[in-house]
């Protein structure tokens, strides 16, 4: 997962526990807007979501902040 990513997604992770508490879940979705304006970027973080980790559609975001800061 390129840096930018990583970055966008941890910061997406601490937005939503800040807001929702430590037990709220999202999906990779939660990363992008509404529209679907970078395909290639959505399919990447599909790829690092689904096939290389095989995560649910809903994870808590505390582990998803955990795996992605730890490189995984």
């Amino acid at each position: 997962m390129r840096a930018t990513l990583r970055a966008k997604a941890i910061a997406v992770c601490n937005e939503k526990i800040a807001k929702k508490g430590e037990t709220v879940g999202l999906s990779f979705y939660a990363f992008f807007a509404n529209r679907n304006d970078d395909p290639e970027l959505l399919m990447e973080a599909a790829e690092w979501w689904i096939r290389t980790h095989e995560l649910d559609h809903f994870e808590k975001a505390v582990k998803i902040r955990e795996m992605i800061s730890s490189g995984v």
